[in-house]
């Protein structure tokens, strides 16, 4: 079964989405929906599919099976709802909506329409993501206690980036990035227990023509798996990204940079050659796991069918992994509730920020 498939939206990440709908063998790019009139035309010659303006004819006319996405957060709700009310599965770009509430209000209309609806979280399928968690589903390091996410040097809020609408955000480009590292540490650690449990501290330490209200953030929380959860989250440049999972029995660091995983199974401080041995060992699993990884990227050079690519390519891996969740054949590999919680995380740091600004506005009218 091929789904005929749309695009709605032609900013940056779009290209993603209409070359691997194009490529993928379960689907069939079907048509493109954008609001710019010269945008459509250009992906309509380059794919030879028809272009609309209008994504309520195209939901008429297309006969389309699934839709991705790929507009500016703030029209999310909308225009998910108008593809649910059609029938039609929808695959949302990050984060599924702008608030807690509209993304409750979008689960319960897809609820009452049985119509499928998933957010593309694709760094949890990211090389050395997969191999986290299918070494946590082996045990590798015993019961989890902690995981730690880091993900610094990401991009400042003024940056130019996916378009004037990120300048509205409260953290601007900064926030618009936020999603990855959020939902990595959901899909990790697992969900709070309740919203209130999650703790926030924000801070604003650059210079901004716009009003933004934070550009980092510590965030904590328990799980309902009894683990302890907590991302650092800052502006830079210099990339540190990766996720840190400590167990009874080891550590496991996924480098989201390099993409390589990192295993620690012993005592390292029993005796000076132990001690030793930490670093070796730390080497050894980034050496093999970068020799996998260009093995990987000049099989791809060789071979560019649809599976070598989705080794590589996590947009790629999501992409099959929902169709053949669509056509019956496995579970959908990003649940709605991880969509739901990375936006309930993301209000968590927006309220925080807000309480900050609020004290140093306070502060400032008493001196």
């Amino acid at each position: 079964m091929s789904l005929r498939t749309a695009v709605v939206g032609g900013g940056t990440i779009s290209d993603n989405h209409l070359d691997g709908l194009d490529s993928m063998p379960l689907t069939t790019l079907a048509a493109f929906c954008d609001v710019d009139e010269d945008r459509v035309r250009e992906v309509a010659a380059e794919y030879g599919i028809p272009g609309y303006t209008d994504m309520e004819t195209m939901l008429a006319e297309a006969d389309l099976d699934w839709v991705h996405l790929c507009t500016p957060v703030g029209t999310h709700l909308e225009l998910a709802t108008a593809a649910i009310e059609a029938g039609v599965p929808v695959l949302i770009q990050k984060p599924i909506t702008e608030t807690v509430a509209e993304y409750e209000q979008l689960a319960e209309t897809a609820r009452e329409h049985g119509v499928h609806v998933a957010a593309v979280h694709n760094h949890d399928f990211d090389p050395a993501m997969r191999e986290l968690t299918t070494a946590l589903n082996h045990g590798a390091v015993g019961e989890v206690r902690t995981v730690e996410v880091t993900y610094t040097g990401q991009t400042y809020p003024d940056s130019v980036r996916r378009g004037d609408w990120a300048f509205e955000l409260p953290g601007g480009e900064f926030e618009e990035g936020l999603p990855h590292p959020l939902y990595m540490l959901l899909r990790t650690g697992g969900y709070p227990t309740d919203r209130e449990d999650v703790q926030v501290i924000t801070h604003l330490r650059g210079e901004y023509d716009r009003p933004f209200t934070y550009d980092g953030a510590k965030l904590q929380y328990k799980s309902r798996e009894d683990v302890l959860c907590s991302a650092t989250l800052t502006p830079g440049n210099v990339p540190d990204k990766h996720v840190t999972v400590h167990g009874e029995d080891g550590v496991l660091i996924a480098d989201l940079i390099s993409q390589t995983l990192v295993t620690l199974d012993r005592d390292y401080q029993a005796s000076p050659i132990a001690r030793a041995r930490n670093n070796l060992d730390r080497a050894v699993d980034r050496i093999a796991g970068n020799v996998k990884n260009v093995k990987s990227v000049v099989e791809q050079r060789r071979n560019d069918d649809w599976a070598t690519r989705t080794e590589m390519d996590a947009h790629a891996y999501q992409f099959e992994a929902e169709a053949l969740a669509l056509t019956g054949d496995r579970e959908p590999p990003v649940p709605l509730e991880e969509a739901g919680w990375t936006i309930r995380l993301m209000e968590a740091i927006r309220d925080a920020a807000d309480a900050e600004v609020e004290v140093a506005q306070d502060v400032s009218a008493t001196d």
